[in-house]
């Protein structure tokens, strides 16, 4: 049973509107969404790459221990980590909400944990309650879910993690994670920050939110292929922005003060990318000319960005989970054995290709 939340429609359009008198005015939250974040649930579908070898084990229904389940005939249940007040979670909890209709399943049952530890645990808590018989969650951090994911293991309830990694035991606290290489997502990044600078310049990190996996990949990736490949390019600041547009712009209008001879900006999620281009601008400064920026997520308003010339290259995270998550539940509840780490492949925006592939951003 899945809520049409018409709120969320009007507040959208609401921002659509103010959206229009520039590319990151800051008036509607913190993340301006148009009608359209998400897209199509259907377009830029995620891939699973083919794994050359497991990273660990696999889990099987039989190795797990619990029922198996006709999906058609359960109750799921999706927690969301953070407030969807940005592209990249709109997206995420559509494409799950999306691919329930579309597979039929009794009832699904969705929660919000508001950036909140304890309340995602709760969240967790209360849908088994109710009689959640499958748990897809995003987790907020890597640690601290384990009273949660022990209380679904208890029912033999499986979980499959999406988008961030707990630090837990597979096949016994959780099924699997579902998501991108976020190591790799930050070489990448890398590589593009050495194309657009020349391999030399004064670069600032505006890091995610602490205690999770994607900024610790997203960082050593960045930071270890920049000393490798490129020793004129200086790292001179890392600071947090929290994951968010408002606290990236704080952040960057911070070290346009204390550090102004920066000349490259990497933000390991667009939001805070773009809250940089605000504060840039504010300061006189070209984003994407005076001050090199490059992301990660792949949101429509990033890739609009670069069409503007006002970025330099964005790494796609793809949110669009629904589909891969229900494929693997029935894989798995047909007796498959499901890998540790499903991880999916990821594009990359440049100059080249932004104008034609902006249809497929979220």
């Amino acid at each position: 049973m899945i809520t049409q939340r018409r709120s969320r429609r009007h507040l959208a359009v609401a921002c659509l509107l103010a959206a229009t008198a520039t590319l990151a005015a800051s008036g509607c939250s913190k993340s301006e969404t148009p009608a359209t974040a998400g897209g199509d649930s259907g377009q830029g579908a995620q891939e699973a790459k083919t794994p050359e070898k497991s990273s660990g084990p696999g889990c099987s229904l039989k190795t797990y221990g619990g029922p198996k389940l006709d999906l058609k005939n359960a109750v799921v249940g999706f927690s969301q980590s953070e407030k969807e007040a940005n592209p990249f979670r709109i997206a995420e909890t559509r494409s799950i909400k999306d691919e329930a209709a579309k597979v039929g399943v009794r009832k699904l049952l969705t929660t919000n944990a508001q950036s909140q530890l304890s309340k995602q645990i709760s969240d967790i808590q209360d849908m088994l309650s109710q009689g959640a018989q499958f748990l897809i969650v995003a987790p907020l951090n890597s640690d601290g879910l384990e009273p949660a994911l022990k209380a679904a293991a208890a029912k033999k309830v499986p979980v499959l993690t999406i988008d961030r990694k707990v630090n837990s035991t597979p096949c016994k606290d959780y099924v699997a994670f579902l998501g991108s290489d976020f190591v790799e997502q930050g070489r990448r990044a890398a590589d593009a920050m050495i194309k657009a600078t020349g391999g030399k310049g004064k670069v600032a990190i505006l890091l995610g939110s602490s205690g999770n996996n994607v900024t610790t990949d997203r960082t050593k990736g960045f930071v270890d292929r920049i000393e490798a490949e490129a020793p004129g390019l200086e790292i001179v600041a890392q600071q947090t922005g929290e994951f968010a547009r408002d606290k990236g712009q704080q952040v960057m209008e911070q070290l346009i003060q204390s550090k102004p001879d920066i000349t490259a900006v990497y933000a390991e999620n667009d939001e805070m990318g773009l809250g940089a281009v605000t504060a840039l601008k504010a300061a006189g400064k070209k984003p994407g000319k005076d001050v090199k920026i490059v992301s990660v997520d792949g949101t429509r308003n990033a890739v609009q960005a670069l069409v503007d010339g006002e970025y330099n290259a964005v790494i796609e995270s793809n949110p669009r989970f629904g589909p891969l998550a229900f494929d693997t539940a029935e894989k798995f509840y047909a007796g498959e054995e499901i890998p540790e780490n499903v991880v999916i492949t990821d594009r990359a925006y440049d100059e080249t290709n932004a104008k034609a592939s902006l249809g497929g951003a979220y």
